[in-house]
């Protein structure tokens, strides 16, 4: 019998052809990681669509909102430094507008990291390697 356990630390089971192809796409330990996570989850996405293949694009958007609880988790977690959780929370927001607007993001996403709100948040990671884009 196969049971289905949905959790943010857990990997969803994704059977074959599709975990070989989406397999190590969800990475996001900084803002450079998550854009070029994103744009090759994306890419997957519109794979899949131009195909027709529900199950594939599923697969896809069941990965990045999985990668939206665990940043949220990050976000929300008392205990991992300010300046993280702010980044995860960010990254959070990334995920959950790309799942509402796939089509839109990488638009949003190109505004969003010249607004002076986003520039001040990645300010505060100078000196911290990887996290700049």
């Amino acid at each position: 019998m196969r049971v289905n356990y949905n959790h943010r630390y857990v990997d969803s089971v994704i059977p074959e052809p599709y975990a070989r192809r989406l397999e190590g796409l969800l990475h996001f330990h900084d803002f450079t990681d998550a854009e070029a996570a994103l744009h090759k989850l994306d890419d997957a996405y519109r794979e899949y669509r131009s195909a027709s293949d529900r199950d594939g694009t599923t697969f896809v958007r069941e990965m990045v909102a999985k990668g939206r609880q665990r940043a949220e988790g990050i976000a929300g977690n008392s205990r991992v430094c300010e300046e993280k959780r702010r980044e995860k929370g960010e990254i959070a927001r990334w995920f959950k507008l790309w799942l509402d607007l796939p089509d839109l993001f990488f638009d949003w996403l190109e505004m969003r990291k010249r607004s002076e709100e986003f520039q001040q948040l990645i300010s505060n990671h100078n000196g911290h390697s990887g996290s700049e884009i």
